[in-house]
């Protein structure tokens, strides 16, 4: 697992492909959604993305919701490093409740399941 700062999925075709071909991985505090670089191009960089829909709340609560799980997966890539590939972090209702480190407990599993083969 490379220890770097991950690249950003940006592009809804990106996530769209990633709903399609990836792994999931549901928990209390997020959806995780990933391809590995077995099941990708073979690209060697881990790049991010991350949605909330309206269903959580506001775009100030859905912003919230998004910096937590920014935070959550910066302090895991710094703690562990993240696997190599795409992974998409989908906010829900429980992601703002969520006690911190039970959210980044929740990360580590979630990224452990879909990254393992």
């Amino acid at each position: 697992m490379p220890d770097h700062k991950p690249g950003r999925l940006k592009k809804r075709s990106q996530f769209l492909h990633l709903s399609r071909k990836g792994r999931k991985a549901a928990l209390p505090g997020m959806v995780v959604q990933g391809i590995t670089p077995k099941d990708a191009d073979g690209q060697a960089q881990s790049r991010v993305g991350f949605t909330v829909t309206k269903k959580v709340g506001n775009a100030v609560v859905r912003n919230r919701t998004r910096r937590r799980l920014r935070e959550a997966l910066r302090l895991v890539a710094k703690e562990e490093g993240l696997p190599c590939g795409d992974f998409v972090l989908i906010g829900r209702e429980g992601t703002r409740k969520r006690e911190f480190s039970a959210l980044k407990s929740d990360l580590r599993q979630a990224l452990n399941k879909v990254s393992a083969h």
